[in-house]
């Protein structure tokens, strides 16, 4: 995919975010959304964090399922043409894409979960952009 696609793709994260976040509602109201929203943009930083560093392997995606996965870091190898740790904040970036993902069918398809749940994803998925920069 190219990088514009990656970019437009974090735009409307970041619109669901920004709509959710001004909801006199709340963020409950945007519940099932933000749980999609925030799984895709954690790839999508990732994917675009990868193309940044010029490391993607033409063809490649990262699918929000290898963050539930024990062996993430191998998955994640499998998508790049560098070693995996040799990728700056590794190790910080896949602990954050799991607890991103952690509970993340529970908040898309279960009951109303915790107005503190979904800020501290929000949370989360901003310090993943912070550290991969993009």
């Amino acid at each position: 995919m190219r990088i514009e696609k990656h970019e437009e793709t974090l735009k409307e994260v970041l619109d669901e975010i920004e709509l959710a976040s001004k909801n006199p509602k709340g963020l409950i109201a945007h519940q099932r959304r933000l749980a999609f929203a925030l799984s895709l943009g954690a790839s999508t930083l990732i994917e675009l964090y990868f193309h940044k560093l010029n490391i993607m392997k033409e063809g490649s995606r990262i699918d929000h399922r290898f963050f539930k996965k024990s062996n993430m870091k191998e998955q994640l190898g499998k998508q790049i043409t560098s070693p995996i740790d040799s990728v700056e904040n590794i190790n910080d970036i896949i602990d954050i894409a799991r607890k991103i993902e952690e509970k993340r069918d529970d908040l898309a398809y279960g009951a109303p979960a915790e107005e503190k749940i979904l800020q501290e994803k929000i949370n989360l998925f901003f310090k993943l952009r912070g550290l991969v920069k993009c």
